[in-house]
């Protein structure tokens, strides 16, 4: 089984993030899933797609070594440092 490893980022109505340093392992599902006729439920054939957003870690070295644990391949995403860049008030009139 293969899983991502990443940072979530924030939300768009967030103005900082409170993510809290947390790293999150998620299933990359094989099957597609499917709209159950009768229901109208969308469904997986994976029983491991349960699993999305539900296995936390404080870094990633903590995440690679459970993934490496129950025996899966990984991909880790870094994030991407946010720049700010420092603007005045002044900076609105300039041409």
């Amino acid at each position: 089984m293969r899983v991502l490893i990443y940072k979530p980022a924030k939300s768009a109505t967030q103005s900082r993030c409170q993510c809290g340093g947390r790293w999150l392992i998620e299933p990359i599902l094989e099957a597609r899933r499917e709209v159950e006729p009768l229901m109208g439920w969308t469904s997986a054939g994976d029983p491991l797609s349960s699993l999305r957003g539900r296995l936390t870690f404080s870094s990633p070295q903590e995440a690679s070594t459970f993934a490496k644990e129950q025996g899966w391949s990984f991909e880790i995403n870094m994030p991407q440092e946010r720049r700010i860049h420092p603007k005045s008030y002044l900076d609105n009139f300039e041409t």
